[in-house]
């Protein structure tokens, strides 16, 4: 079995979405299709031509897929999904929190626990839910 990768869809905000996300973990895009690019029988409203149709994110070990949303599909909140992050440094931890809880909402702020980690929880400003954990010792 392969690594699971995640795939998460934007409802429309996957540009603003990549670049926040290329900011918070100094990350890279490493493939991007807009429906533009394509050639579909489905019709596409040509105000959505420009929307991420794929997208592939890639920052050291973190990876997962995205897109804008088929159109007309409606999205339905993943609230009982989180993204764990695993570090190995309390201060990197740290930066990576706050960058994610700009426009977000803190759920748990960073702790420590009694599993011997730091550990908090956020929703970002996309509504992606994350979880981030480093060990204390």
């Amino acid at each position: 079995m392969q690594i699971i990768i995640p795939y998460l869809n934007f409802a429309g905000k996957a540009e603003q979405a990549l670049d926040f996300y290329q900011q918070c973990f100094d990350g890279e895009v490493i493939a991007l299709m807009r429906f533009s690019d394509t050639q579909t029988d489905m019709p596409i409203p040509s105000e959505l031509l420009n929307n991420i149709m794929h997208c592939h994110f890639k920052a050291g070990e973190l990876e997962f897929m995205g897109s804008d949303g088929m159109p007309g599909e409606q999205l339905k909140s993943a609230g009982n999904i989180e993204l764990n992050l695993n570090f190995s440094d309390l201060a990197h931890q740290q930066a990576v929190f706050n960058k994610l809880s700009e426009n977000g909402e803190i759920i748990m702020g960073l702790q420590d626990t009694f599993w011997q980690a730091r550990f908090g929880r956020v929703r970002d400003q996309f509504a992606i839910n994350w979880m981030l954990n480093c060990p204390l010792a």
